[in-house]
């Protein structure tokens, strides 16, 4: 299947990306798109929040529960602390599941949520925002 170029009207074969006779460029004729199904939201908020805050507990756990281990009775509370640095990864995503994210309803910057309060301070405008049925909205 040979189309003529655009330019000189010669006889292009389909893998030359340039005209023979004059040198342009031959349009390639554009891929299919495929159609892809639409994304789902997943089904969980704030768990890469969760996991990051998890994964930033291990070395402080582990430096502090190690530090209270070579002090003999400190070793009640170490072996915990460092206990805990195994599971903190684990467990941080748990945390972060019930963190809200989204527009502050007073000037449209990001925020996110504390686990469990029913209202918080935006960090931009510093004005006080509620949580009504997981939206973010004014608070008085």
């Amino acid at each position: 299947m040979s189309a003529p170029c655009l330019q000189c009207g010669s006889q292009l074969a389909p893998p030359w990306r340039f005209c023979p006779g004059c040198g342009a460029l031959v349009p390639s004729e554009p891929a299919p798109q495929a159609t892809l199904p639409d994304a789902e939201k997943s089904p969980v908020e704030g768990a890469f929040s969760g996991l990051l805050f998890g994964t930033l507990a291990v070395p402080i756990l582990v430096i502090v529960g190690t530090l209270l281990c070579l002090t003999g009775l400190g070793a009640f509370v170490g072996v915990p602390l460092i206990v805990g640095a195994v599971f903190a990864p684990l467990l941080g995503p748990l945390i972060g599941f019930g963190a809200l994210r989204g527009k502050c309803p007073w000037c449209d910057s990001q925020v996110s949520s504390v686990l469990n309060a029913a209202d918080f301070y935006c960090h931009a405008c510093s004005k006080r925002i509620a949580i009504q049925s997981r939206k973010f909205v004014r608070a008085g």
